[in-house]
């Protein structure tokens, strides 16, 4: 199994000879051990069937071992969420912006800021930064995939261990080719059978 984390590097590219477009997982609010000591194997398998090169998360992973449980699937990176340990908030930060494949993704988990809503604070934390792809968050457990009137897609992949008042359990696929989205689509299963 492959291992690595990928927070220190500042962009990525797919390796030499790989095809163009770049499968990245997203995936957010796993509040893991409180809600087991693995990943769910709904979210596992579908990581592998999409063939990530990436996984992302948004925040609230709760302790540090959920980092390799998805560095054994795929470089993973991310920020972390009001219910991590200083540990992980020194290791990730609270905000990020990564670069995949030439596309610029700002990451926060969407509980800091003003506004009134997760989408409306995520979407004010990146307010001065130069164009962004899309801007990933998550804190609400709502998965949300929306396009801006002014470009950038907003997305929260929901949870894949904790859907709250959601009907299904989440998580998001993005693809990128040529410093662009091609495509979003969010998973759903139904129970997180560890």
């Amino acid at each position: 199994m492959r291992s690595s984390f990928a927070s220190s590097l500042p962009s990525w590219r797919p390796p030499e000879g790989a095809e163009t477009s770049l499968e990245v997982g997203v995936v957010s609010d796993t509040h893991l051990p409180r809600l087991g000591r693995r990943l769910p194997q709904p979210l596992v398998e579908g990581l592998h069937a999409a063939n990530v090169q990436r996984i992302l998360h948004l925040g609230d992973w709760t302790q540090p071992f959920v980092l390799e449980l998805l560095a054994e699937i795929a470089p993973t990176d991310g920020v972390a969420g009001n219910n991590d340990p200083p540990e992980l908030v020194e290791r990730l930060g609270w905000r990020k912006v990564v670069d995949i494949d030439g596309a610029r993704l700002g990451l926060i988990h969407g509980h800091q800021g003003p506004g009134r809503t997760t989408p409306q604070r995520a979407q004010r934390a990146f307010a001065d930064e130069p164009p962004l792809a899309a801007i990933l968050f998550g804190h609400s457990h709502i998965p949300v995939v929306e396009q801006l009137p002014d470009g950038p897609w907003l997305l929260n992949p929901g949870s894949p261990t904790d859907r709250r008042r959601q009907p299904r359990y989440s998580w998001a696929q993005v693809t990128i080719e040529d410093a662009a989205i091609l495509d979003i689509r969010l998973h759903f299963f139904d129970r997180p059978v560890t």
